[in-house]
């Protein structure tokens, strides 16, 4: 029985397991794209991996050196890469299977605060307080690219892998040709500047046509990708606490999910900017992170606690 994400099967959605694992917060998560595992990483120095089909905890990895942040899945088995948050700001590839690291990505010189993937290739892109953006290969170890910006960055690469978006100071958003971005944007969305918070994630839309913008404050901007015309701005939500609290896109594109700082997990309609609900998960801390399935109708929030959520089948 495949079930479509509507209202009544969002709001339907209730905690079937959580995770006790880490003593600290969680800071970062990311489902890999068969959506099977999870990769979680937390200011414990913990990198946890679970097993989505079981809805088991499948292995620890410590990061006790460098500590851990950003963490990512690459598209080889069992490797990720990860900012670090003790001894430099150096990013790191890791083999997850034997704990090794595979290559190192020297450059920044403060810390990484943006960190993603290609959808389609073996090239990320990392943005830092240096405000520099980097372009780099998994293969080698020297940047690809390197852009000097006003601030600091955040960046994200459409759901085809073509172009990038790098938001820049919390208040424009440069969009780039990969295959020429040493040529500068080709276009570029002045916004308004924002005034209590800063920029902390983008997120493309899976169909493209939209642009997710988190902050640090308790308000959270969707707007055209073709365009930069703002489409909504989605509140309600707390954070009191200046944390970069994560929203996220549903596969679908038709919903938005936060975290807050009271520990809930806040949905919105995307089209409508309406509240669809409120899920109440029992987080005693402030949830950072929330990412919805890329494969399975399966939500994951975090705070210092993991929680796995599945819609009840008799609402259906």
């Amino acid at each position: 029985m495949k079930m479509k994400l509507v209202d009544h099967v969002v709001r339907s959605f209730r905690v079937a397991k959580v995770f006790r694992e880490n003593t600290d917060k969680i800071n970062s998560i990311d489902f890999s794209p068969t959506g099977e595992t999870l990769i979680s990483c937390s200011e414990d120095d913990q990198i946890v991996i679970y097993d989505c089909e079981k809805g088991t905890q499948a292995r620890t990895v410590n990061s006790k050196k460098y500590g851990v942040d950003l963490i990512h899945f690459t598209h080889a088995k069992n490797t990720a890469i990860h900012s670090s948050t003790k001894v430099d700001d150096t990013i790191r590839y890791l083999s997850l299977h034997d704990n090794k690291y595979i290559r190192y990505f020297p450059g920044h010189t403060k810390k990484v605060v943006s960190l993603c993937l290609s959808p389609v290739e073996d090239t990320f892109l990392s943005g830092s307080m240096d405000k520099t953006l980097r372009l780099w290969d998994l293969r080698s170890p020297n940047c690809q690219g390197l852009m000097h910006l006003t601030g600091r960055p955040v960046a994200a690469y459409d759901p085809e892998g073509l172009i990038f978006a790098a938001g820049v100071n919390s208040e424009c958003i440069k969009l780039y040709d990969l295959r020429s971005f040493d040529k500068g944007p080709f276009v570029t969305f002045k916004l308004t500047q924002e005034k209590e918070c800063d920029w902390t994630g983008l997120k493309f839309s899976r169909d493209g046509k939209t642009i997710l913008i988190s902050t640090n404050g308790s308000i959270i901007r969707l707007i055209d990708a073709f365009h930069g015309t703002p489409l909504q701005t989605f509140t309600g939500h707390l954070n009191n606490k200046g944390i970069p609290i994560e929203a996220s896109f549903s596969p679908d594109s038709q919903f938005i999910f936060s975290g807050s700082t009271d520990g809930r997990v806040h949905v919105w309609n995307a089209d409508t900017g309406y509240k669809v609900c409120v899920l109440n998960a029992d987080h005693p801390g402030p949830v950072q992170c929330v990412q919805f399935n890329p494969k399975y109708m399966m939500l994951a929030s975090a705070c210092t606690n993991m929680a796995f959520w599945l819609p009840a089948m008799e609402d259906t």
